[in-house]
């Protein structure tokens, strides 16, 4: 397919992506219980009068009706406003650029540890004895079932309030990044290991690693110099799982090791009905997930003479 044809396809179904994932959401948090101008006034504790609630319904148009209010919702954002907080008062911009940081900072360790565990696992493992696949492949399973939550308490049971070792919360240190990276990054990591390692197997068995052995060439060298480069476009497939995996998994992590970024916020944000900022995150992950798929399949379409055909 033509480079062109591609990124233009891709950008047209990257914008029904985010209009889908900014109506649903709205639908979703407009129906649902609770009044966002109680939420803008402090909640219900405050004890607000009635002409206060009306007053604020009409300042934010929330005495509009839905249809109106969605309307309303989709030209500012075609001019790139996302709103002010209910809550802090301040631009969504502004407040996801605050916490993004420490996300990111998350997901691109828990990224490269997972990269390089199953890259370190396949390479090791593959076409060894039959009790060593048994066993790296009954801990994958294992690994790839459990979600990041139970991984990260025993992680924490373990190495933070049983040995003492990491600190079991905060943003501030980099030790403080150990444990949730690694447990964000051991699911992830089992499941690209077994997509790699049978990769591998199926590449050692080709002929032009028969000739690299024959040419006298180390194992370990046909392993990384000729098999691996090979076996690595699957690997550029998953990215984009790996990624929606990161971004879904850091929103329980991030909570369990009491870590500020975009999953605390969205939480916070949830149970506040913080309307405009719960959009606002929803538009930030389903852009990621544009913007990484679009780029899988650029790679792909680049290094794949596969991908060059469909």
């Amino acid at each position: 397919m033509n480079p062109l044809r591609l990124i233009l396809r891709r950008l047209l179904s990257g914008i029904g992506v985010l209009w889908g994932a900014a109506t649903l959401t709205f639908l979703a948090i407009n129906l649902s219980a609770g009044d966002p101008a109680m939420a803008i006034l402090g909640g219900p504790g405050a004890n607000p009068s009635a002409e206060l609630i009306a007053q604020v319904r009409a300042e934010y148009g929330l005495d509009q009706p839905l249809i109106v209010q969605y309307g309303q919702y989709l030209g500012r954002l075609a001019q790139g406003d996302l709103g002010d907080s209910y809550n802090l008062r301040r631009p969504v911009g502004q407040v996801i650029s605050g916490q993004l940081g420490a996300t990111v900072q998350l997901s691109l360790s828990a990224a490269a540890l997972a990269v390089l565990l199953a890259v370190v696992v396949a390479v090791l493992s593959a076409n060894r004895a039959p009790w060593v696949r048994s066993l790296v492949s009954g801990t994958e399973l294992v690994l790839s079932s459990a979600p990041s939550f139970v991984i990260g308490l025993g992680l924490l049971l373990v190495f933070a309030f049983g040995w003492h070792l990491l600190p079991p919360s905060g943003s501030n240190s980099w030790q403080a990044l150990i444990l949730p990276s690694v447990a964000l990054a051991l699911p992830v990591a089992a499941v690209l290991s077994q997509v790699l390692r049978q990769e591998l197997e199926d590449t050692l068995e080709q002929p032009f690693i028969a000739m690299a052995r024959a040419r006298g060439l180390s194992e370990t060298g046909v392993r990384l110099k000729h098999a691996l480069r090979h076996a690595l476009v699957p690997l550029v497939t998953l990215s984009g799982f790996v990624f929606a995996s990161l971004l879904g998994g850091a929103v329980v992590i991030e909570l369990l090791f009491s870590r500020q970024g975009i999953g605390r916020l969205m939480l916070d944000a949830a149970n506040t009905k913080d309307v405009p900022l719960l959009l606002g995150i929803t538009l930030l992950a389903a852009a990621i997930y544009v913007v990484v798929n679009f780029l899988v399949d650029l790679i792909n379409h680049l290094v794949d003479p596969r991908a060059k055909a469909v």
